[in-house]
């Protein structure tokens, strides 16, 4: 048996121990606190990764590293990784604590995340506004909790995410749909490794798959989910993390002129699972030209309009939600959700998206923690200058 078999094996038998046999869901956080308390020197304990949350991007001694190997391992198993799949597409606690207050008074106010519900649509608002509606370690877990909410309501049949009203310098008074990761958090040692996974296994996979059934299926097949369509209206511009959460969308509004791109050159990480999502709707020459060399895209042109359904004026993105949501819950909810289903059987079905996030996770903390994605974040973004 090889090395990286070996590496797998062992990853597989601490999971499997600590998800007492298959038997419940864990989550990656709480995988990665067992198997330090139970494989010590596998992956970095608390100790360490206090230690290392103290330190600026550039400062940082690499222990992370380990949990991207880790975490790689456990997805690279068939069993192991569709169970940690299955796990982080459960409810969380928090959503699970809020739901009956949301259901009773029809709003949720999460601080960087707001969720009201109108007639039987559920709209989600990112109001991040200090950082341009940006995602960060301070905003992840009460996205997730939002989704969660909005999924497990049982009055509420679609969804619609939109970037709030900011007030930041020359956009202050306009909506933003998403600015994407915080740099200037990432740069200072804010955002942990963990960050990524967490999100792209977490809510955005939630948006795309719903929730996941209460028992698991090892044979991958995807039923009993809790899910709806989602609708995304982008104003002014979707950029990196923005423009990843238009791949799960059944539909997007975007007002002519928005931008839409994906920095990964500027920025020196893996755009979440861009990679495997974006070639399906602008074909593979332009998803490389976006991701390797910068190509953008504006709503409203030939390009643009491959990420995007349904161009309106500025100013038309309320009345083009209200139109789309109603004809959304006009065809129902049992006829959308079967339909989405059947659309990712054939597209990315649970053992691809497995797979996808068995390189992901490995991948994406060793350019977490190059130099080179400091030296980008310096050069690009003057990450160094800027101040929280």
């Amino acid at each position: 048996m090889s090395s990286v078999e070996t590496s797998v094996q062992t990853a597989e038998a601490l999971y499997a121990e600590v998800s007492e046999g298959y038997s419940r869901a864990v989550r990656v956080g709480e995988l990665l606190e067992r198997v330090a308390e139970l494989a010590p020197g596998r992956v970095p304990d608390a100790e360490a990764l206090a230690a290392e949350r103290e330190r600026k991007l550039p400062d940082k001694q690499g222990v992370e590293v380990a949990q991207g190997v880790f975490l790689s391992d456990v997805l690279s198993h068939p069993r192991a990784g569709a169970h940690l799949v299955w796990s982080m597409l459960r409810p969380t606690q928090g959503a699970l604590d809020r739901l009956d207050r949301y259901v009773q008074d029809g709003e949720l106010d999460l601080g960087f995340v707001h969720l009201r519900r109108e007639g039987r649509v559920a709209h989600l608002e990112i109001r991040n506004q200090r950082h341009l509606n940006a995602e960060d370690d301070l905003t992840l877990e009460m996205t997730e909790v939002a989704v969660d909410v909005a999924l497990l309501d049982p009055t509420t049949d679609v969804g619609v995410i939109r970037g709030s009203l900011v007030d930041h310098g020359k956009y202050a008074g306009t909506r933003v749909f998403s600015a994407g990761i915080n740099l200037t958090r990432l740069y200072l040692g804010n955002i942990p490794y963990r960050f990524f996974v967490d999100r792209d296994m977490g809510y955005v996979n939630k948006l795309m798959r719903g929730l996941s059934s209460p028992g698991f299926r090892a044979d991958g097949v995807e039923s009993a989910t809790t899910e709806m369509p989602w609708i995304a209206a982008v104003e002014t511009f979707a950029i990196g993390g923005g423009c990843q959460l238009l791949h799960p969308m059944d539909h997007v509004i975007a007002e002519r002129g928005a931008l839409l791109s994906l920095p990964a050159r500027k920025e020196g990480i893996i755009p979440g699972a861009s990679n495997m999502r974006l070639p399906r709707s602008v074909g593979d020459r332009l998803a490389r030209q976006a991701i390797l060399s910068g190509l953008e895209f504006r709503a409203g042109t030939p390009h643009g309009d491959l990420l995007v359904d349904e161009t309106v004026e500025p100013g038309a993105i309320d009345e083009a939600v209200v139109a789309r949501a109603a004809a959304l819950v006009d065809s129902g909810l049992i006829n959308a959700v079967a339909n989405r289903r059947a659309i990712r059987a054939g597209t990315e079905p649970l053992e691809l998206f497995r797979r996808y996030m068995a390189l992901y996770a490995h991948e994406a903390a060793q350019l977490y923690l190059s130099p080179a994605l400091v030296a980008n974040l310096e050069r690009h973004w003057k990450a160094h200058e800027r101040r929280i």
